[in-house]
């Protein structure tokens, strides 16, 4: 009796032991499903992010650290009375943003995670500038002498050509995005609040010769670039070199891959012509043959119409040169088609005596 309740509890010990095997395999195998998403994720970010992560892990100097952070915080900031708050849902921005900020103007600002409330459902960084506020949206050309918002920034934030590009680089960081080359459009875009800026923010853009555009929307005014080539020059004026590498490398697959396209449907449309030229060219021969016979025909003709029944896929190159080497006649291939246009007169003539 004993032996048996002890098999018995050896029986359900295994099927405990089993389960638990199991409950840790599905765990693991979960865990394992979520790192691939994790980082298949992060391989798969978009393009905008790797040059946005390319972009912060350049080296300036301090104009145009300046001159990026005040374009930044223009763009994608709060300002009030006694704080700067800046919101990002990418850690490595807002990390960069408050490394700027220390280094710049000795504060540490305060950065606080939270939950986005959106469909990602991933996490935001609020960066809040408490101190020093007034030296710097005036050294950052945000607010004037008075302490009044400025619109448009003093020209010594971006006279100089590298405050320039550093300045559009704050833009991108804040508002821009620009779709992967491998998608079917070639797009690149800013996010602007105000009409005067998004003016300003085309100047800027059009010194460089990238053919800007403007529309309004709902929520503000989109900067705009389509053509593939502009979108390559504004990544080379960002300097991110390895995703300009990795866009014209796109386009150049992508044009190579239309050419061979094109080329393909001219061989193809080449291939029916000279099939439909040829079968046309039969008929007329056909037509000779059932009436007055092909032997009616003089020599030069007869032997085109005998090997343009013969050879019927050829083109008239090709035949010209068949009938070249096996009557050791040297034929043109403009003299074949002589011949044929003789041929398809003397059959348009026998047709018309027929009706």
């Amino acid at each position: 009796m004993m032996r048996e309740s002890l098999m018995k509890n050896r029986k359900y010990y295994l099927i405990y032991v089993i389960w638990k095997l199991f409950d840790k395999v599905k765990d693991f195998l979960l865990e394992i499903c979520y790192n691939v998403v994790v980082i298949w994720g992060g391989i798969m970010s978009s393009f905008s992010m790797r040059v946005k992560s390319e972009i912060i892990n350049l080296n300036s100097g301090k104009t145009e650290k300046i001159s990026l952070l005040s374009s930044y915080i223009r763009n994608n900031a709060i300002i009030t009375s006694d704080a700067i708050l800046i919101n990002t849902e990418n850690i490595e921005i807002s990390r960069y943003i408050f490394n700027l900020i220390s280094e710049l103007y000795s504060v540490f600002p305060v950065i606080t995670v939270r939950k986005s409330f959106n469909f990602k459902k991933g996490l935001s960084y609020l960066i809040k500038i408490s101190s020093k506020l007034d030296l710097i949206l005036r050294d950052l050309s945000l607010v004037n002498s008075d302490g009044y918002f400025i619109n448009i920034p003093r020209e010594y934030i971006y006279n100089d050509d590298e405050d320039k590009k550093s300045y559009l680089r704050g833009i991108f960081l804040a508002t821009g995005s620009v779709n992967d080359p491998k998608t079917a459009r070639y797009h690149l875009e800013f996010l602007i609040d105000d009409y005067d800026y998004s003016l300003f923010v085309c100047e800027l853009l059009d010194s460089y010769n990238l053919n800007s555009k403007l529309i309004e929307r709902n929520n503000g005014f989109m900067i705009y670039i389509k053509e593939s080539e502009k979108i390559s020059d504004f990544l080379k004026i960002l300097n991110a070199v390895n995703c300009v590498l990795y866009y014209e490398n796109i386009i150049a697959y992508r044009q190579q891959k239309n050419l061979v396209n094109r080329l393909n449907n001219c061989e193809q449309a080449n291939v029916e012509k000279t099939i439909n030229s040829a079968l046309s060219q039969i008929k007329d021969i056909e037509v000779i043959e059932n009436t007055i016979g092909l032997d009616s025909l003089d020599s030069k003709l007869r032997v085109a119409a005998i090997y343009r029944k013969k050879y019927k896929e050829v083109s008239l190159g090709e035949l010209s040169k068949i009938i070249s080497i096996e009557n050791n006649e040297k034929i043109t291939k403009s003299g074949l088609n002589h011949r044929l246009r003789k041929i398809r007169e003397i059959a348009s003539s026998l047709n018309v005596n027929d009706k």
